[in-house]
């Protein structure tokens, strides 16, 4: 599977894809709200690959191109919740935004789904706004939620209905 947007390119993830996504997942920036600490080496990053590229060519979890480049990821890990990561140098220019709605829109395109969620950090701002963009609404909230590195974390849960997101289509 493969999607094009403006900018970008989504599609299956793929062995020779290791350096970049490693690039992105041990990046301590990268990763402060991901739910695992920085991958501290390669071979960590080879084996979370190999989980993406297992679930096959047809899961909605697709590596993000910028100019034939991997930089990041977006798409569904476990339908029906919504996840991502980004390189930092590629934040603030509304790709994340373009790659997340890409992979909302084919799963509301292809899946008999009335309702897409997330769980943020509460202290992830840029996501939330993302989030927010994008028609996801507030549902609920926990502590202690992931254990990352040794540290609990919290989580905001948000949900978009295929109603929301249709009506946000149409204008």
């Amino acid at each position: 599977m493969r999607l094009v947007t403006e900018r970008l390119v989504l599609r299956g993830a793929q062995a020779d894809d290791l350096d970049a996504m490693h690039a992105v997942l041990s990046d301590p920036r990268a990763t402060q709200w991901w739910s695992t600490p920085p991958h501290e080496s390669l071979e960590r990053s080879r084996t979370w690959l190999d989980s993406m590229i297992a679930n096959g060519p047809d899961h909605p979890d697709f590596v993000i191109e910028l100019d034939g480049r991997v930089i990041g990821k977006a798409g569904f890990w476990k339908l029906p919740e919504v996840g991502y990561i980004l390189h930092p140098d590629h934040w603030g220019q509304g790709l994340a935004s373009e790659a997340v709605s890409a992979a909302i829109a084919y799963v509301f395109a292809t899946r008999p789904l009335d309702e897409l969620t997330a769980d943020v950090d509460p202290a992830n701002a840029a996501s939330i706004r993302l989030l927010e963009r994008l028609g996801f609404v507030r549902t609920g909230s926990a502590q202690r939620t992931w254990e990352v590195g040794g540290v609990w974390m919290d989580s905001l849960y948000y949900g978009l209905s295929r109603a929301a997101w249709d009506a946000r289509q149409r204008g």
